[in-house]
């Protein structure tokens, strides 16, 4: 009887000892993956870019340009960088007349935390790309000054269609009879692909553009070969 009731102390601790080491084990869980280390202020740049779509085609601050409405600058912070970006608008060669400006500081793990978002409301514009296509030449002869006969002409019903930074198709359109397109895009890189016209031997090379938030609409001229010489 003695050797049976010493024996129930010992197997109760050595359960109990399993259990708080199980329960040890299930409570640990695994280790955090840390993110991908910024080493330099473009890392950081880019991050801070890829935050928001209206700062597609923003560019580095120049003092030295007039007129420069949209812009990122950046600095050195406590373990990481500050990076400032300002969308600016309203006669801009001026000064700009309204402006909107994000503080973002990235720390070297690659943590991106908005620090301040201050300015005047974003205006609700259009963003995209117009524009026309038109055919030339018409005369065999340029003459000097240029005759008005011999204008390139507009291509009516010329089909455009318009790739991402990806290359995927993203949109297309037809141009009207004054060969003329409007195309909404959110703000981005995109490249126009003009396609072949019955009648006109050349068709125009891809034409990259860029399409930034409070911008007007970005302008591109397409220029069919007619083949006269």
């Amino acid at each position: 009887m003695k050797t049976s009731i010493v024996a129930r102390p010992i197997v109760a601790a050595a359960l109990a000892a399993l259990l708080v080491s199980a329960c040890s084990l299930l409570g640990s869980g695994p280790t955090p993956t840390p993110g991908p280390k910024i080493s330099t202020p473009e890392e950081a740049v880019g991050l801070v870019l890829a935050q928001d779509a209206r700062f597609a085609g923003i560019g580095r601050r120049d003092p030295n340009l007039i007129g420069q409405a949209n812009w990122y600058e950046v600095g050195f912070m406590d373990d990481g960088w500050k990076v400032t970006v300002r969308i600016g608008w309203g006669d801009c060669p001026a000064g700009c007349i309204s402006e909107h400006v994000w503080v973002y500081g990235v720390l070297r793990d690659g943590n991106v935390q908005l620090l301040s978002e201050t300015g005047d409301p974003l205006p609700q514009s259009r963003s995209g790309v117009t524009g026309q296509a038109l055919s030339g030449p018409t005369c065999p002869v340029v003459q000097d000054p240029p005759d008005p006969a011999c204008a390139d002409r507009p291509v009516s019903g010329a089909v455009l269609v318009v790739l991402d930074g990806g290359g995927s198709e993203v949109a297309r359109a037809t141009t009207d009879v004054q060969g003329g397109f409007t195309i909404d895009l959110e703000p981005g890189t995109y490249t126009l692909v003009p396609q072949p016209v019955e009648g006109l031997m050349g068709t125009p090379a891809p034409i990259p553009f860029t399409v930034t938030a409070g911008e007007p609409l970005a302008s591109l001229t397409v220029s069919y070969d007619t083949g006269i010489r």
